[in-house]
């Protein structure tokens, strides 16, 4: 049985458009469709990729949602690829410290004068959203507008399902943050609770698109309620090409199960 899985695609190189495609990597599905050319869709600047080693219990996904052209996600895709050994050796390392490792990793990375010269030579910038999780805890480095859920019963009890803050006006490539006095980022951990917990990446063709059925979290969750995780991504795509969407739209989506109790407050 496969315990490793690696993962990357640029949407230049294959856009999908007017196509669907869902593919699976040990427990995580990437779903993938380039938007519709009857809206005027022809070109596809999503790009994502994915690390996975079952056996030491972690996932690492990059999701990218770049404009004007692919190549600055096609850049930190490449970057990333490089560097791959460097991001599994941070995972493993315990939840405390493998995060740490990372984020440093990545700030070193994208603060370094070699990086930032080559931001300057593409076309281009992109929203840029990495996510990590190990064991029962969950982190997150997001630049821009790519979205972080969460979904697990006790927290949509308080109306809790997404992790980060979308941000516009933050972008790497051409105009980058990285390049500012103050570069502008965000971070985060969670806790994951006891129980299944449904861990959901996605660019913004999903929320954003006409008619806007899936802009609301529980919406879309409540289709993964009904079917498999990969029907289910499936189904969402399809809700979204029948809507006539122009943009693409890249989906991350699994499922953990934490069998350790999450913590409470004192008197529950």
């Amino acid at each position: 049985m496969k315990k490793e899985y690696e993962f990357s695609w640029i949407g230049s190189q294959n856009t999908f458009v007017d196509t669907i495609s869902v593919e699976q990597f040990g427990q995580v599905i990437v779903g993938r469709y380039g938007g519709n050319s009857s809206a005027g869709q022809y070109k596809n600047e999503d790009a994502c990729l994915l690390l996975i080693d079952q056996k030491q219990d972690w996932e690492f996904v990059i999701l990218l949602d770049a404009h004007n052209s692919a190549e600055s996600a096609e850049l930190i895709v490449k970057t990333f690829e490089r560097r791959k050994n460097e991001i599994k050796e941070c995972l493993s390392l315990k939840p405390d410290q493998a995060f740490i490792s990372l984020e440093k990793m990545v700030l070193n990375l994208f603060q370094s004068k070699e990086f930032m010269a080559e931001c300057s030579s593409v076309k281009g910038e992109t929203a840029c959203l990495i996510a990590a999780r190990k064991g029962r805890y969950c982190w997150w480095f997001s630049v821009g507008d790519c979205i972080l859920y969460l979904h697990h019963p006790e927290l949509t009890a308080f109306g809790q399902h997404q992790l980060n803050q979308r941000q516009f006006y933050e972008w790497i490539g051409q105009v980058n943050t990285f390049e500012m006095p103050v570069p502008c980022y965000s971070t985060g951990r969670k806790e994951l609770r006891q129980g299944i917990n449904h861990l959901f990446l996605t660019t913004d063709g999903l929320i954003e698109c006409p008619g806007e059925r899936f802009s609301i979290p529980q919406d879309i969750f409540r289709v993964f309620s009904k079917s498999s995780n990969e029907e289910s991504v499936v189904t969402l795509l399809k809700g979204i090409q029948e809507d006539n969407v122009r943009d693409s739209t890249t989906i991350v989506s699994w499922m953990v199960n934490v069998t350790e109790k999450a913590t409470l407050a004192s008197n529950q």
